[in-house]
Formats: structure tokens, C-alpha cells, sequence
């Protein structure tokens, strides 16, 4: 129902030479023995100080993983992200690219050449190319000339070089076609020759100003489109769809792929043979209407026909993934259009011919990511029950067998010949780049392992509750730090956001920060919640704010009689459709201290046509003017607040959001207002649902704390953080020659 994500890559520079890296990192260094410091509690400094390390992409040969490694820059305040590479062993490791431009989606070329990424930095062309890198050394070199200026004349522009081909024989070079006018690249996949590109292109939002011209100003925005506003991508215009193209590297010619148009074409792969592509499409009359996406196949030449393979009503498709020997396609198939908003995927393969079968017939858990194996074994990745694990599914069979046993989460998987790698992490290990050998993991990366070992960490506890109904319903409980038995401490309830995900043992930095304050957190994964199966996931439809009430409730009832939770001091909290539910919970409840409501809703009726999910609307609540009376009783929040709203509440959300637009925030801000209950409304400007600014996470934290220290845990401090400082003004000189 109401998604979160923040993904945002930013700085980089190429090293002058591969080589030079590789050799300086086989130096051994120089160790003194020393006493070990004594560990510290988690800060807010350290939001910058940690990691997040980008799915790993393992060398054709097997003998390399390149990555990315992303970090927040606060002098900047943005997100930072460089390319790094280390052996399979987890040796020499070594960073590739330096500065303040972005990079992403980096690869090897096929023949194991090239390092390939995709990146804005300054080049011939501007916006996002795809940029080269010769492994045997040199500085990156872009290689594509897509560019969203308008039309280019008919003239013959610049030629960029191939990767390696001195600049100066680039004049002979075949001539590079005028760019596509208003499109930008958004992925791209080398063909297994090494020969072409498969390119998706998407159009610009705004025309780039030419060099030494003033910026284009704004036109219009003129929409025809039935879902017509997305979070990120703003308001959609009737041309903005994504399309694939072929470039070939030798001409440097740049086609469509296939013939149809106003349709949107993703998650394309090459076949191990290279002489078909896969990718999802929606072709129903209006797309915009349906949520039936399919698996399509296409030869691999420019202006060919699709083929749907694919024919379930509902959504098919998710990350594709080729058998070896080219004849048939892994995929996941989403439950049907009205259940999208709760589908658990199941894992689907379909032949070229249109034959669809499904490995682990029996298995009812969400998958993702399927990943074949030379032998023929297929791989997923399966959400169950607080942890996400590798297994391995049965083509004919019922069965999936989990490949890790250990609670934790594994958020990406990459298999090259025989190799797996994947990113896992748990409650107390930020994700890392681990080989999985059969059913065990080797660490490759340990890119935040000195930063961890310095800290005070706690373990994240399972725990079961019953909720008043009898259902039962599983959540996490992390004790603060220091926690001794019998204790009853300050707890948050703190939701998650979805509903169609799960808290699990993943490493949460809220929950070692409000551990480190002397806080227990509580987790719940009530119903409506992936990892339980698509019953569970289905029961709150069209019933908002009910079922998922009582299974928090219950929660909070279960931590209470623990002895954990102190029944006096208890907060709740949430982001999204957390925030959502921390509304829903307040209205029926008065238990809790604090309240704090981010990016939430409380009227849908509002919302209808103002946010992105109005397929949503459709399926599950109906239009409003047949289905008033639900939108009024899912809007009990606000219609009801002189009656049920007692909680003092902080609201904050983004100016940009088109997920959960921020009104939802400012009308119950204006409701517990007008009744005089404390409140505050924190507006962050240029955000989107998913936070990009360091400087607005840092601030984000800090007024969480300060809210449940004032009225949580009742000490005697201001319920906001005071203001910070204002920059110093630059002193002016007043000398003179």
C-alpha cells in the first residue's frame, strides 16, 4: 500500500590505473600491537561513518567482485558512492573511482575487458552515459552520446572513441547518430559477444541547457495519462515510457528494439546465446488502467516483433532470469490486480513457446530474484518470517530448500558459472558481500567491520503474541542496552511500512539507536505483512485500521507481560503505512505517551487522485462516489478525532512526496491543533517518501528522541531539539593592493 525507499548514488573519478591499485594493495602494512579501545555507544555521527555496500557483480571469469560502496557526505550533505573490486577470495580489495559525480549499475563486459557504470559526470554529452573502463588502465571514457537537448541538426557530432581506441583516430571512427532527443539512459546489459548494448532509454523531465545559455525555462506540464503522478519521477507526461534500444559497438548505431510504442519495456536480459531478449511489458488497450504486466521475448535485432509468453492475469515479472541453455526464463507472478497491493510472488517458469510451470508448487512465501545455476538448479530468494534467505526450488517438486538456516536478511544474489554471491547482514552486521558455498556463507567484504567492532550493539529477540481474535502474529523485541532481567523500560512501538513487507533480522539503525537511549523497541509484523503467506498477507483488504490495530495491540499486551515494557512509559511510531497505522492505533487506543506519525494518511478520501496508487483505489476500495461510506470509515482519524485523539503527536513528511503526499500530516496536524493536543508538523523540503539529505535524516533522528525523552520517558528536556546554528556568514576582506 505505501512503499519506502531511498536509493541515491553520487560521487566519482576514475583511478589513473587498475594496475597501479591492484599492486599497491598487495603492499603488506606495518601493525603494532595494541590495547583494544573500549567500545561505544551508536551516535548520529556515525549515520555517515556507515556503509551501504551495492550488489555485487561477479567477473566473467569468476576471479572478481566489483561493487559499490555509498556513504553520506555531510560537508555536501548528499549521498556519496564509489566503485570497488576484490578477488574472489576477499583479497586486494581496491576502490576505482574517486570524487563528486555518481555512478551505477556497474559491469564487466562479457569478454571481461571492461569496466562498464553508468554516470552523469562531465563528458562530451551530458546527463547519464554509459561510461568504460579498460582494466589493463587508463582514465574511464564515455561511451555513449544519448543526450536530452533538443533535436540535434543533421549534422555529424563528435564521435566518442571505443573503449581503448586513442583519441585522436576517433575522427575515423564510424560516426555516432544524432542523439535521441529528450531521453537519458536508465539501464543497460552488454550482449554476451561484447558486440552490442542493450540500452533502456526513458525521457527527460526538462530539456538540459545548452552550453553558455541560460536554463530552459519550465513548460506545462500537459497530462492525458490515467495514472498520472508517481514519487521520484514527479508528474507523468503521455510520452514518458521506457524503451529498449540495441547499440551496436562497432557503428556506434543506436535502434528500438521492438516496434511497439507507448508501452513501458524493463528488467531486460540477454539470452545465454544472444539471440533473444526478455523483458516485461504491459500491452493491455491502457496500460494505465492494469496492473498485467508479462513476460515478452524478442530476437535480438532492431525492429522486431514481442512475443508474449505470458498470459496470468496479473502481474508476471520481477528480475528475469535465463536457463543455460536459453530456452526458458525464470521469473516471479504476482497475485491478481486486486490483490497486487498484498501479492506474495510466486516463483514461475516460462519456455519459449509459452509454456508456464511452477518449481515449488506448495511453497506460500513472497520471491524474488531467481538465479539459474550451470547445472540447471534454480535459485530464488524467499521472504519468511523475519529473515530473507537463499533457496533452492524443486522444477517439478513441491519443495524449496533453505540454503541458510541462521536468522538474517539476504537482499541480493548474482550467480556466474558455478559462483553465488549475495549481500546478507542480521541484527548486529550491516550487509556485506558474502560467497555462498552450499549452506554456509565465506565473507568477501568487511567494509564496515572496524566501524562495528567499535560499537555497543544489541541482538534483536523473536517473539510470538495473540491478538484478541486468537490470531497469532510474530514481531522482534531489542532490549535496550544494558537491559537486566525484570527491568520495565521505555518501549516504542515501532511499525513498519508496506503493509506488504516485513521487520526482520536486518541491522535497523533506529533500533540500536533508541537501544542505546535506554529504549526497547518492538516490531510487529501484523496482519497484512509479507513472510506469513498470501492469506495473512490478503485479510486487512479494504479494512484498514482494524485487524492491524488489534494485532499491535496484542503485541504491546505480549511485552508488557514480559516484564520488558514499563505499561506507563510506551511510544509508537511509524513511517509510510507505519505512519498510517500509528494514527489508526492512537484513534483506538490511549496507552501510549507519544505518538509520531511520518508520512501518513488518515483520510483516504482525500488522497484519492493525489497520490500514485490510484489502481489501489480501483481494486480494493472502489471509486468514492460508489463506495463513500468505506472511504468515510477508513477515515476515522480525522472525522473522529474530538473523540478518539488524546496522544500529543509529531507529523512530519516531504514536499515532494507523491507516495503519501504530506497533506495527509498537515490535516491531522490541523486536527489535534484545533483540539489543543500537542503537536508539531515538520516539513522537509525537496524530500521524497524515501529521505535523500543527510542533513534531514540526521534531524530526523534527533527530533524522534527529543519527542519520546519528553513525553516517553517524561525527562525534563524540550520536546524539539533546539534549532541548529546558523552558517557564519563568509568574512569579507577589506584589503587592497
Amino acid at each position: 500500500m505505501r512503499f519506502t525507499a531511498s536509493h541515491c548514488f553520487h560521487g566519482l573519478r576514475l583511478a589513473r590505473s587498475i594496475a597501479f591499485v591492484a599492486c599497491a594493495a598487495l603492499i603488506p602494512s606495518v601493525g603494532f600491537a595494541q590495547t583494544a579501545p573500549a567500545k561505544r555507544d551508536i551516535s548520529l555521527d556515525d549515520l555517515a561513518k556507515i556503509a551501504r555496500v551495492g550488489a555485487p557483480v561477479i567477473s566473467p571469469d569468476g576471479a572478481w567482485i566489483l561493487y559499490s560502496v555509498s556513504r553520506m557526505d555531510t560537508k555536501e550533505d548528499k549521498n556519496h558512492a564509489d566503485l570497488w573490486m576484490q578477488r574472489w577470495d576477499g583479497s586486494s580489495p581496491m576502490q576505482l573511482t574517486f570524487g563528486k559525480e555518481g555512478a551505477s549499475r556497474a559491469a564487466f563486459s562479457p569478454d571481461g575487458k571492461y569496466i562498464s557504470f553508468l554516470s552523469s559526470r562531465p563528458g562530451k554529452a551530458k546527463g547519464t552515459q554509459l561510461w568504460v573502463l579498460n582494466r589493463l588502465g587508463g582514465e574511464a571514457e564515455q561511451f555513449t552520446a544519448i543526450t536530452g537537448l533538443a533535436p540535434t541538426p543533421a549534422t555529424t557530432p563528435v564521435p566518442v572513441p571505443t573503449p581503448g581506441q586513442p583519441a585522436e583516430k576517433a575522427a575515423n571512427a564510424a560516426p555516432v547518430p544524432a542523439p535521441t532527443p529528450g531521453m537519458e539512459i536508465q539501464d543497460y546489459a552488454w550482449s554476451p559477444d561484447s558486440k552490442r548494448l542493450l540500452i533502456t532509454l526513458q525521457p527527460k523531465a526538462e530539456a538540459d541547457a545548452e552550453e553558455g545559455k541560460p536554463p530552459v525555462p519550465p513548460k506545462p506540464i500537459v497530462i492525458d495519462r490515467y495514472h498520472f503522478k508517481q514519487d521520484i519521477q514527479g508528474y507523468l507526461r503521455n510520452d514518458q515510457r521506457d524503451e529498449l534500444y540495441l547499440y551496436d559497438i562497432a557503428t556506434k548505431k543506436l535502434e528500438k528494439l521492438t516496434t511497439d510504442k507507448n508501452v513501458d519495456e524493463g528488467n531486460a536480459q540477454w539470452s545465454p546465446d544472444g539471440q533473444w531478449i526478455a523483458f516485461v511489458s504491459n500491452h493491455d488497450e491502457d496500460p494505465d488502467r492494469t496492473d498485467n504486466d508479462d513476460v515478452f521475448v524478442v530476437a535480438a535485432k532492431p525492429s522486431s516483433v514481442a512475443k508474449k509468453l505470458t498470459n496470468w492475469y496479473g502481474s508476471d515479472g520481477g528480475r528475469l532470469a535465463w536457463s543455460p541453455d536459453s530456452k526458458s526464463i525464470a521469473y516471479a507472478q504476482g497475485a491478481t490486480p486486486e490483490l497486487a497491493a498484498y501479492s506474495q510472488r510466486r516463483p514461475a517458469v516460462v519456455t519459449l513457446d509459452g509454456k508456464v510451470s511452477y518449481p515449488a508448487s506448495k511453497l506460500d512465501r513472497g520471491v524474488n530474484q531467481p538465479c539459474f545455476l550451470p547445472d540447471g538448479k534454480l535459485l530464488y530468494l524467499v521472504n519468511d518470517d523475519r529473515s530473507e534467505y537463499p533457496a533452492e526450488l524443486e522444477l517439478t517438486g513441491d519443495g524449496a530448500h533453505r540454503l541458510l538456516v541462521e536468522p538474517g536478511t539476504t537482499s541480493a544474489i548474482e550467480c556466474v558459472g558455478g559462483r553465488i554471491a549475495v549481500i546478507h547482514q542480521d541484527d548486529t552486521h550491516t550487509g556485506e558481500i558474502f560467497a555462498l558455498e552450499g549452506n554456509s556463507l565465506r565473507k568477501i567484504t568487511g567494509v564496515n567491520d572496524a566501524l562495528l567492532a567499535d560499537l555497543n550493539l544489541v541482538p534483536t529477540e523473536d517473539f510470538t503474541s495473540k491478538s484478541s481474535d486468537g490470531t497469532e502474529v510474530h514481531g522482534l523485541l531489542t532490549k535496550p542496552l544494558g537491559y537486566k532481567a525484570g527491568d520495565k523500560v521505555p518501549t516504542i512501538l515501532f511499525i513498519h511500512g508496506g503493509p506488504n513487507g516485513q521487520d526482520g533480522h536486518n541491522f535497523a539503525f533506529e533500533r540500536q539507536w533508541f537501544a542505546a537511549h535506554g529504549y526497547a523497541e518492538i516490531n510487529v509484523n501484523y496482519r497484512g505483512s509479507s513472510g506469513r503467506g498470501q492469506d495473512y498477507a490478503k485479510a486487512i483488504f479494504a479494512d484498514w485500521g482494524h485487524l492491524e490495530v488489534i494485532d499491535l495491540l496484542g503485541a504491546v499486551d505480549q511485552v508488557v507481560k514480559m516484564g520488558v515494557a514499563d505499561p506507563n512509559k510506551l511510544g509508537i511510531g511509524g513511517w509510510s503505512y507505519g505512519g498510517i497505522l500509528t494514527d489508526y492505533t492512537t484513534a483506538s487506543d490511549n496507552r501510549f505517551k507519544a505518538a509520531i506519525s511520518g508520512a501518513g494518511s488518515a483520510a483516504p478520501l482525500s488522497y484519492y487522485g493525489a497520490d500514485q496508487y490510484i489502481l489501489q483505489y480501483d481494486n480494493e476500495l472502489g471509486v468514492p462516489w460508489k463506495t463513500r461510506d468505506l472511504y468515510l470509515k477508513l477515515s476515522y482519524p480525522l472525522l473522529e478525532a474530538d473523540k478518539r485523539m488524546h496522544t500529543p503527536t509529531l507529523y512530519m513528511g516531504g514536499t515532494n512526496d507523491f507516495n503519501v503526499p504530506i497533506i495527509g500530516g498537515e490535516q491531522m496536524y490541523q486536527a489535534l491543533k484545533s483540539l489543543k493536543i500537542p503537536t508539531e508538523l515538520i516539513v522537509y523540503p525537496g524530500q521524497f517518501h524515501g529521505f535523500t539529505r543527510p542533513s534531514f535524516i540526521k534531524d530526523r533522528y534527533e527530533r524522534w528522541l527529543a519527542w519520546y525523552d519528553h513525553y516517553v520517558a517524561g525527562k525534563n528536556t524540550p520536546a524539539s531539539p533546539p534549532p541548529a546554528p546558523e552558517p557564519k556568514p563568509a568574512a569579507v576582506s577589506t584589503a587592497t593592493k
